[in-house]
């Protein structure tokens, strides 16, 4: 659950070199049964203003904790893992179900539906802890909707915080798409591109 290195991520960096803020479409980031309008746009924020709450936060309506908060991206991304910084004293969400380019979805669209992961959460208060995904299931990820339906026993639900590691993959896909070209006119011609040839992962 925390990160995978051996190394201080402080040090190092890591979760900001990762981190897909600058990719998100704030403009169209929304969430369901927020109690401020438009809150849900304050808990996306640079790694390191994780914990900088000056800016406001996203929180339920009282005596309803369920929040829903649909994340568009500007370019396709694949999405390593995912950081909630929720509310102390009970309001920090317990529970995680993540849904990939469903746009529009409901509350009881989200209860009904199988999301592509579910993750039982513990209050990460510092923002030290990160969930992975099953990656394979992250890939080409236009939109994620999150689904967040109960907490830890508050009358609402806050969110701090929400960070997304991983990487776009546009400039991947263009590349593949010229390899397949190239190849395609040869059909007699049985040899394939080395495996990654160009598109190794960049560490």
């Amino acid at each position: 659950m925390a990160c995978m290195h051996d190394h201080s991520c402080e040090d190092h960096n890591c979760a900001s070199d990762w981190s897909l803020y600058k990719n998100i479409d704030l403009s169209k980031a929304s969430a369901l049964n927020e109690s401020v309008a438009g809150s849900v746009k304050s808990v996306f924020k640079p790694w390191e203003q994780r914990l900088n709450s000056s800016e406001g936060f996203l929180e339920s309506n009282e005596g309803d904790p369920e929040l829903l908060v649909f994340i568009p991206f500007t370019t396709d991304v694949k999405i390593k893992s995912i950081s909630i910084v929720g509310g102390a004293e009970g309001k920090s969400p317990s529970k995680m179900r993540a849904f990939i380019n469903r746009d529009g979805i409901d509350f009881s669209d989200a209860q009904n539906m199988t999301p592509v992961q579910e993750w039982d959460l513990v209050e990460n208060l510092q923002g030290v802890l990160e969930y992975q995904t099953r990656y394979s299931r992250f890939q080409s990820v236009a939109s994620l909707t999150l689904h967040f339906p109960d907490n830890f026993g508050a009358e609402s639900t806050q969110i701090y915080y929400i960070g997304l590691r991983g990487e776009a993959t546009q400039l991947k896909r263009d590349v593949v798409a010229t390899i397949v070209y190239e190849v395609m006119p040869n059909p007699s011609d049985h040899k394939t591109p080395t495996d990654g040839g160009g598109l190794s992962h960049v560490e």
